[in-house]
């Protein structure tokens, strides 16, 4: 299953982002280090189910949406000076290693400071907390690589080792693959040897492997100048994470017909005027903004910063169903590239080893192992075994 990070100083809304992505138990407090171990929960994706493209009922979708599961891992609040064991130091940022991209919550109404203490709103700029988080990320590597770098250089030396190849038996630990090693030693222009330029070097390697999505949470409050900034630099999404947790929770409770995402809601139950008030106030910011950006985020970190897309096998072509007559029961994010012969792996090693082909249940033609998987194919294997 995929791993997002969820990360960003105290107090910026990351414990409710993750409580409303995921609606679990997470200690949500306006005080720094509220987050003391990692929370860890599932959130999903949304995406169009392909059975209204293939004119079928299936019993897995809600109103036409599919929503396939993806693992948050809600990371402590850093502050500046982590790498160097400031606040709860380095074993948040090693939190993050396990993870494929990070959503970085950053409160945009500028209401907190860099160590997530209250400040009034639009008093600070947020967007020193996009560039500390990066900083942080690129000493906390290049503290590993220069604890370690004459123990590698010599290794490389005396034994001749294929530095791209040495390197990423080092880095393994850290999610690196050889491509990114190879682009960072490119990109940096390292010179191996002598460890000159390590710093760009690291830099380097988290621009490759610590992708990020910036969601500009609490953007209820945000002043308009700030949100704009962080739009027009980071691309940030403007998110409130307290309105969707009030949206989720109320649907959870039957007060109304919602699903993650949406740019509206419908009451289906009698509210007090209290309740009237709180909701109408957040039909406004969808009506603004389109969505409350927690359900947007998720979505850019899988499909447009990690390139997945979504596949369905089944084992009838004809009726897209498994061996049980479930109508397309399941729906995988695989990676862009990915082809059918690694998708049979995927459902089972055995399936993978014993592949002979796979058909394209859309159009029913046979297609090889090298054929590459394309967003929303309904793909059959077949196989010995």
């Amino acid at each position: 299953m995929i791993e997002i990070g969820i990360a960003g100083k105290p107090n910026a809304g990351k414990s409710t982002f993750f409580k409303a992505a995921t609606l679990a138990d997470a200690e949500i407090a306006n005080y720094p280090f509220t987050t003391i171990e990692p929370n860890v929960g599932i959130a999903h994706v949304r995406v169009k189910c392909v059975c209204e493209e293939l004119g079928v009922k299936c019993k897995e979708c809600i109103d036409g949406w599919r929503f396939i599961p993806v693992k948050l891992i809600d990371v402590a609040g850093l502050v500046p000076g982590a790498h160097e064991g400031r606040g709860l130091g380095n074993e948040f940022l090693d939190n993050l290693r396990q993870s494929e991209a990070v959503i970085h919550v950053v409160d945009s109404s500028g209401s907190t400071d860099e160590e997530g203490n209250e400040v009034a709103v639009g008093e600070y700029d947020p967007c020193k907390d996009v560039e500390f988080l990066k900083e942080e990320l690129d000493m906390w590597l290049y503290g590993i690589l220069k604890r370690n770098w004459d123990k590698i250089t010599r290794k490389i030396t005396l034994e001749k080792r294929d530095p791209v190849k040495y390197l990423t038996e080092q880095l393994a630990g850290l999610g690196f693959k050889e491509w990114q090693i190879k682009e960072a030693i490119k990109k940096s222009g390292i010179d191996v040897k002598s460890g000159d330029k390590l710093i760009e070097f690291a830099k380097a390697l988290r621009e490759l492997r610590m992708k990020m999505v910036i969601a500009a949470n609490k953007a209820d409050r945000a002043p308009e100048n700030l949100l704009k900034k962080l739009v027009d630099k980071y691309k940030a999404i403007p998110t409130s994470a307290i309105y969707e947790l009030t949206l989720r929770t109320a649907a959870k409770n039957g007060y109304i017909k919602y699903l993650p995402g949406d740019s509206d809601f419908k009451v289906i139950k009698s509210l007090n005027e209290k309740q009237e008030k709180a909701l109408e106030k957040i039909r406004e910011f969808l009506k603004k903004f389109g969505s409350t950006g927690v359900q947007d985020a998720i979505n850019r970190v899988v499909f447009d910063v990690l390139d997945y897309i979504v596949v369905y096998p089944v084992e009838d072509e004809n009726k897209y169903t498994d061996s049980k007559g479930n109508v397309l029961p399941d729906a995988l994010l695989v990676k862009k590239g990915t082809t059918a012969k690694e998708l049979a792996y995927m459902i089972h090693t055995d399936i993978g080893e014993s592949f002979i082909h796979a058909v394209n249940a859309k159009t029913k033609m046979r297609i090889g192992e090298d054929y590459v998987l394309k967003h929303n194919d309904v793909i059959k294997i077949v196989s010995a075994k």
